[in-house]
């Protein structure tokens, strides 16, 4: 987030993402709401209005990579209709 894109993205959105990207990088205990809200450009009130504890963070976190996850495979379902190894191959 360093790189001057900070202020444009909404702060919720910027919190989820720097969430993902630091519980990814080093677990979910492993990360304090400090170190998010640190990294994220913002402060804890923020937070906090987004979402209501760190577990709903990490709750959302996980639902925000799943619709992610959902939509890949809708993408490579489509460009590989019943081909489930082509699926497979453009994931890999």
């Amino acid at each position: 987030m360093e790189d001057g894109t900070a202020e444009r993205i909404r702060p919720r959105d910027r919190i989820l993402e720097t969430a993902r990207d630091m519980f990814h990088k080093h677990g979910i205990k492993g990360v304090g709401v400090d170190a998010i809200t640190e990294a994220a450009g913002t402060n804890k009130m923020t937070l906090y209005r987004h979402f209501e504890s760190k577990d709903d963070l990490v709750i959302e976190c996980l639902r925000a990579t799943a619709c992610s996850a959902n939509a890949m495979w809708q993408k490579f379902e489509a460009e590989h209709p019943g081909d489930k190894l082509a699926q497979l191959h453009a994931w890999v």
